[in-house]
């Protein structure tokens, strides 16, 4: 069988399709067990994430703290998965528990079995206010969600209004989200440019794909993208392989100003 990049990378949605259920197959997850499926959910992503992984690259669960220049502390919200470089030390590590200070973090993502379109608001400000006490705008800043059941894209290449509203006061902070199986969003900026025909003030927008099995991948490649410090580019072929003049840029259906 000759190599096939798209195929390899269909393969891993149809990972997380087939094994996402499998505790919901197994009790009743609307019987007060929202936590443990939670739990589980994002332990699923850390081990698929740790497989494509560099050695000084490691994959966790915790709080990112920091002192601020008056002597006091901040802190986030628990993360749900933080990457962070093991080369430079960390204060506190049981398990896969970690808490560390925002010099040796790579990524930062939550995790969400089901988002709807009036829950992203609230989770991107969750993700924003964390990114704020990171103080380092420019990691990977990721929302995952293994289902989503709603329309994103209006006519005329718009938006929903939720949609649009979260993603404009996200002021680019948030950079990656996945939507289900289909739907990856994309933060481009002044350091990440693409040519476009977007009606937008300045160089900063979101773009929304439709990416037909593929968008859990889409979303691991960018995130070894962010997190690796070598470029990568020579292997572009293997982590994006959508097969098109503009590769995924043809399968946009919206996108999103930021001012």
């Amino acid at each position: 069988m000759p190599f096939n990049p798209l195929k390899f990378q269909e393969s891993i949605n149809k990972e997380f399709e087939l094994i996402k259920d499998r505790v919901d197959n197994l009790i009743d997850i609307d019987a007060n067990h929202h936590g443990e499926n939670g739990a589980y959910k994002e332990a699923i992503l850390r081990k698929i994430i740790k497989r494509f992984l560099p050695k000084n690259i490691s994959i966790g669960t915790g709080f990112i703290v920091t002192k601020n220049d008056n002597n006091t502390y901040s802190r986030t919200t628990q993360i749900d998965i933080i990457l962070y470089d093991n080369n430079y030390p960390i204060l506190f590590n049981e398990g896969d528990f970690i808490i560390t200070t925002p010099k040796n973090v790579k990524a930062i993502i939550e995790v969400k079995t089901t988002i709807r379109n009036s829950d992203l608001e609230e989770i991107i400000i969750k993700s924003k206010e964390n990114m704020n006490v990171i103080g380092n705008p420019h990691i990977f800043n990721g929302i995952f969600s293994y289902n989503y059941n709603e329309n994103i894209s209006l006519q005329n290449y718009d938006i929903s209004i939720p949609i649009k509203r979260a993603l404009e006061n996200s002021n680019g902070k948030i950079n990656h989200i996945s939507l289900g199986s289909n739907i990856f969003i994309k933060y481009w900026d002044e350091n990440h440019q693409l040519n476009h025909n977007h009606n937008c003030d300045s160089n900063k927008f979101f773009n929304i794909y439709n990416l037909l099995n593929l968008s859990f991948s889409y979303f691991i490649s960018n995130l070894i993208d962010y997190v690796i410090d070598e470029d990568t580019s020579e292997r572009d072929w293997f982590m994006f392989p959508i097969i098109s003049e503009n590769g995924k840029e043809d399968n946009g259906i919206g996108y999103c100003c930021v001012q």
